[in-house]
């Protein structure tokens, strides 16, 4: 059976250029954080609350900048489609700390991103607001 999955996600690039990506358990690629958003919750909500969540970083909503809506095959759930409404958030340093369903996470440079296993909607869509 298949499905549509609605998260949200946020592009976070530190001070020094990298972006971070986290790995969720049992998970085998990397993805920007961000979730599903609760009963009630708009996109903006949902992520402040999965990025402080996942990573730690408590960000005020007005420095997420919005980025779009973008679809792609779900990473995690074979036969669904993830439609995912994104933002893009700077912080200062590269600091973060995994927590929660978060096994691990990675601050990125452009020249790892090829090498980095990567969830379709962040490699063919979010990854590259990073650098622009």
């Amino acid at each position: 059976m298949s499905g549509t999955i609605h998260v949200a996600a946020a592009v976070v690039v530190a001070d020094d250029g990298r972006t971070l990506v986290v790995r969720k358990r049992g998970a085998r690629v990397f993805q920007q954080p961000g979730g599903k958003p609760d009963a009630g919750e708009n996109a903006l909500a949902a992520v402040v609350r999965e990025v402080a969540e996942e990573t730690g970083i408590a960000a005020d909503p007005a420095d997420y900048v919005p980025l779009g809506r973008f679809t792609d095959d779900a990473a995690n759930e074979p036969g669904h489609r993830v439609v995912g409404d994104a933002f893009l958030l700077r912080v200062g340093p590269a600091e973060a700390t995994a927590s929660g369903e978060i096994e691990e996470l990675r601050w990125l440079t452009a020249a790892e991103v090829p090498d980095t296993p990567l969830a379709n909607l962040s490699r063919n869509h979010l990854i590259r607001f990073a650098w622009r």
